[in-house]
């Protein structure tokens, strides 16, 4: 880094300006890596490189709109750029558009085969953004004389039924003998009738047949409720996946940082040893 600025302050208009940049981005410099960026690019508004450096950096300050002002100058010049790609697929995760992040993250995933970050990502964020399964089909229609036994009911509440010998109810079928008048349908359609009287009268004095039953209503109003719950657990993994990303930011911050201090120490140890080498054959 010494030597970039020496060559960048010694040639104002040398591309190094570029690489610069870039490394002190790395360190965790974004805010001069901006700088740089901004004063190299005013002499060289081509360096596409420059300008993925800049986006970057900008991404990591949370100046989303200008970071993607630059990147996208960037893609329309070099459109299979995965630097650029990447960096606009983390801007619109940010926002919370998971649906055109993920576009962004495959395209990417497309030029970086075998990207295991890449894959991770795709797969979690196509979790969140997956379509709701489809609606439950009605089931079949069920007429009432498929629901009801006649014959059960009768059975069941102690009726007379029909002699099995006069063929039951005179050979008159239930549904039609209950709409046949007394003198009509004879002896058997009247206890028919008795029976229907009893299940009208039940039916009434439980709140009647035309009524909904509470149940019901219950059933629906906790199929609206999860709709809603659906919904609030779903803005909420976008909130996690923004929080996750901003975590991941400020972890290779911190990770580039420690880098740059061992490097610093490193040196710091290697010019150590110098000057008590040239010290030893000074004596």
């Amino acid at each position: 880094m010494l030597e970039l600025r020496r060559r960048v302050q010694t040639d104002p208009a040398s591309i190094a300006f570029a690489q610069l940049a870039e490394e002190c981005r790395r360190a965790g410099s974004n805010e001069e890596a901006v700088e740089i960026c901004r004063a190299g690019l005013a002499r060289n508004p081509a360096y596409l490189s420059a300008r993925v450096t800049l986006g970057r950096a900008l991404i990591e300050l949370g100046q989303l709109d200008a970071a993607k002002a630059e990147l996208d100058l960037v893609v329309a010049g070099a459109p299979d750029n995965l630097a650029a790609i990447r960096g606009l697929a983390e801007i619109l995760q940010l926002r919370g558009q998971m649906k055109e992040a993920l576009a962004y993250y495959k395209h990417a995933l497309e030029l970086a085969k075998h990207d295991r970050d890449l894959e991770d990502t795709v797969e979690r964020i196509s979790q969140v953004v997956a379509p709701a399964p489809p609606p439950p089909q009605a089931g079949p229609q069920v007429s009432i004389e498929e629901i009801f036994n006649f014959d059960t009911l009768i059975d069941q509440l102690g009726l007379p039924s029909a002699s099995a010998a006069d063929g039951g109810f005179g050979g008159t079928s239930p549904k039609l003998a209950m709409e046949l008048p007394a003198s009509e349908g004879g002896p058997e359609a009247s206890a028919f009738e008795d029976i229907f009287a009893e299940i009208s009268s039940a039916s009434a004095a439980e709140g009647g047949f035309g009524e909904t039953e509470p149940s019901m209503l219950d059933s629906v109003e906790l199929r609206a409720d999860d709709t809603d719950s659906l919904a609030v657990m779903e803005r909420e993994l976008r909130e996690l996946e923004v929080q996750r990303a901003q975590e991941e930011q400020r972890a290779r911050a911190e990770l580039a940082q420690r880098r740059r201090d061992a490097m610093i120490g490193a040196l710091e140890t290697w010019l150590s040893a110098i000057v008590a080498d040239r010290e030893r054959h000074s004596a």
